[in-house]
């Protein structure tokens, strides 16, 4: 087993982690994403695009009040440095990480340390909100229609983390992976990842994968730790 198929894994964030409503015009992919952050407010390009193009992606997005924004995947160095050109600038540059799910789902944390809960409950609701994932965000997993779950996380047997991960056959991918600040650093971020690497072997998935931005070098480190590597990148550009 090498790496995953980038174009798969690209695919995925769109499902695992979808926008509101999606727009085919000209050669973009527009997204509205009714508050839910930038993955599901961005346009793709979804063939070669020029400085012609923009105004059509530029006019969409502002029609759906959404400020211009383009997501920049690998091998898209052209339509990178239109975007430089026309005055957008660079935001959030982000990896994915990925490893076989038997690499990762090899020792279960201790008991009830981190479990899967269908629907999030008020105690994970209260860690995401404190940690800036709000209802917009709460809306983006409810639409989800992969097999999906939420994961709890307790430190001294207090709800302490939260998390939310979705498979789509040989793939899997976390997303809001949040630990309350007063158990931070106590091993919490690690036992939810390995959890939620569990979930997705019993799903059927081969890989585990998840996004991080390049800044939150601590993450990187946790994930490196658990023997994911850097299969792909993508980060934004938004208009000044």
């Amino acid at each position: 087993m090498t790496t995953p198929d980038l174009s798969k894994l690209y695919d995925l964030i769109d499902q695992s982690w979808p926008a509101a409503e999606w727009q085919s015009i000209g050669p973009w992919t527009i997204r509205r994403g009714d508050g839910g952050g930038s993955r599901v407010s961005s346009a793709t390009a979804t063939r070669s695009a020029s400085s012609d193009h923009l105004a059509v992606a530029e006019d969409a997005m502002r029609y759906l009040g959404q400020t211009p924004q383009f997501m920049i995947r690998v091998g898209e160095d052209d339509l990178d440095q239109t975007l430089e050109m026309a005055g957008y600038a660079v935001k959030d540059p982000t990896v994915l990480m990925a490893v076989p799910v038997t690499a990762i789902a090899t020792e279960r944390p201790k008991t009830l340390s981190s479990f899967a809960v269908a629907s999030p409950l008020a105690c994970q609701r209260s860690v995401w909100a404190a940690g800036g994932i709000g209802s917009e965000r709460l809306a983006v997993m409810d639409r989800c229609t992969l097999s999906k779950t939420t994961l709890l996380g307790r430190r001294s047997e207090t709800p302490a983390g939260a998390a939310f991960v979705a498979a789509d056959g040989p793939h899997a991918m976390l997303h809001a992976l949040e630990v309350a600040a007063p158990h931070r650093r106590t091993g919490l971020g690690r036992d939810m990842t390995v959890s939620a690497a569990f979930w997705a072997q019993a799903q059927g998935a081969q890989w585990f994968t998840l996004l991080v931005t390049r800044a939150n070098e601590g993450a990187i480190a946790l994930y490196s730790s658990l023997g994911m590597s850097i299969v792909g990148q993508y980060h934004y550009r938004i208009k000044q």
